[in-house]
């Protein structure tokens, strides 16, 4: 499912940096959140999600594979990693 969540983070930080003054940034923040994203997933290993999880996470990536304005993509790199922690209980 991270793995998943990781995917389309990388469509939404492929698809801001079209915008060129805001490359560095989006290279922060897909570095930042991907590390974190990636944590959980060693930490929680194979162990599996409630079946509403996994549903409510496939739905916010859904939503990233919609975004097409780089500008709200660069919006959304801030917001979905902090979606797919709170479903998973890991907010910080």
């Amino acid at each position: 499912m991270i793995e998943r969540a990781l995917e389309a983070y990388g469509l939404l930080a492929d698809l801001g940096e079209e915008i060129e003054d805001e490359w560095s940034y989006v290279n922060d923040l897909r570095e930042a959140w991907g590390a974190r994203l990636a944590e959980v997933a060693r930490t929680r290993g194979t162990a599996p999600v409630a079946p509403e999880i996994a549903t409510a996470v496939e739905l916010a990536a859904d939503e990233c594979a919609l975004i097409t304005d780089p500008h709200r993509a660069i919006d959304w790199l801030s917001t979905f990693p902090q979606v797919v922690l709170l479903a998973l209980g890991e907010q910080d």
